[in-house]
């Protein structure tokens, strides 16, 4: 074994050197349908726009305050009135930030962070690198809750996190809203329920405006989907003496200055956003359409801006769709439920058209 071998060994956790890193295909000459982005572009006027408040920014310095960006998230965006906002990198940046949060401290038993299965990957690689275990409950095979099962799983781990995405990735559903409130209400004073909404722009439904009722939620969106992946933003809410704990473990500095003015010059154009969003949920629905007729293809209810299609082979057809430059997501290896299932991210007509008659095409 080599020196740096042996240092590797000595120094980096064993858990964390047997787990790969989170890998981003290279999509260059591809048409890429992997990642749920908005396909399109602000309006020209307005790119220019942005570019000289950007080229405005005070780079040399740090970020002195959130105070206006948070501002307008909350008036923009729906945040009950009482109540705050977190700003994360992200949302990856406030999951991992609730995760260090609830750690238990050795020598106590490890906290548990609970979630449905399949689910978003970086929950449980959250709870993981937070030093926290992860309990996984399986969906049901129409992918809904299955309510039981998870009152159960609180019942005997007493998780300290449950997440729940509405609507849910990969699957694209939204749980009932029943099940929901049931399981706010079994985590009692022992756990915290976390929505995270990322999808919301696609869904129109969300637990936001019912923080107020209950002490044990934290809804968290990101702005990711909306249109604005690259400037990474997600922001969470909670009571505020709940989002006062999780203000503790934030970074400083953690959103970055072209993120806030490009983030609150957009926010002041959220109709253009909240139209392609719209766009995009007439497409998905066309979309769904027109794959449902092929023969022996399956098609789940989405309300986010993806579709989850069951195909008789989903690595031949991955394959074929990737020789014809074609990116989408082979979900079959994710989990059981996902058996065969592959999800690919809704977009313009043009590129919906193309990658129909690439997929169409990769069925033979």
């Amino acid at each position: 074994m080599s020196f740096l071998d042996q240092l590797i060994n000595n120094t980096v956790r064993a858990d964390v050197r047997a787990v790969n890193s989170y890998q981003v295909a290279d999509a260059g000459g591809y048409l890429k349908l992997d990642a749920m982005e908005n396909p399109y572009l602000l309006p020209l006027p307005l790119r220019e726009e942005l570019g000289t408040r950007l080229a405005g920014s005070v780079l040399n310095r740090y970020p002195h305050s959130y105070e206006s960006l948070k501002a307008a998230v909350c008036n923009k965006l729906g945040v009950p009135a009482g109540h705050d906002v977190i700003l994360g990198n992200g949302s990856d940046e406030l999951i991992s930030m609730l995760a260090v949060a609830c750690a238990s401290q050795a020598p106590a038993p490890r906290a548990v962070m609970l979630a449905p299965v399949p689910g978003f990957v970086m929950y449980a690689r959250s709870a993981q690198f937070a030093g926290m275990d992860f309990v996984g409950v399986p969906l049901n095979d129409d992918f809904s809750l299955d309510l039981d099962a998870m009152l159960a799983a609180i019942e005997q781990y007493r998780p300290a996190l449950v997440f729940l995405a509405y609507p849910n990735n990969p699957t694209g559903n939204l749980f009932d809203a029943t099940d929901i409130e049931r399981i706010i209400t079994a985590l009692g004073d022992t756990g915290i329920a976390v929505l995270d909404e990322a999808y919301e722009p696609f869904a129109q439904q969300s637990f936001m405006g019912r923080l107020p009722e209950f002490a044990n939620l934290v809804v968290m969106r990101t702005v990711s989907k909306l249109g604005l992946a690259g400037i990474r933003l997600g922001y969470m809410s909670a009571a505020p003496a709940l989002l006062e704990q999780f203000e503790k473990v934030r970074p400083p500095y953690n959103v970055n200055v072209l993120t806030q003015v490009a983030a609150e010059f957009v926010l002041d154009h959220l109709d253009v956003l909240n139209a392609q969003a719209a766009l995009l949920n007439r497409a998905r629905d066309e979309l769904a359409a027109r794959l449902a007729a092929l023969p022996g293809v399956t098609v789940f209810p989405s309300k986010a801006n993806f579709l989850l299609i069951r195909v008789a082979n989903a690595d031949d057809v991955c394959a074929k769709l990737l020789a014809r430059r074609v990116l989408i997501k082979n979900m079959s290896k994710m989990h059981a439920v996902l058996a065969n299932c592959l999800r690919v991210s809704v977009s313009t007509p043009e590129e919906n058209t193309l990658f129909y008659d690439a997929f169409q095409a990769s069925l033979v």
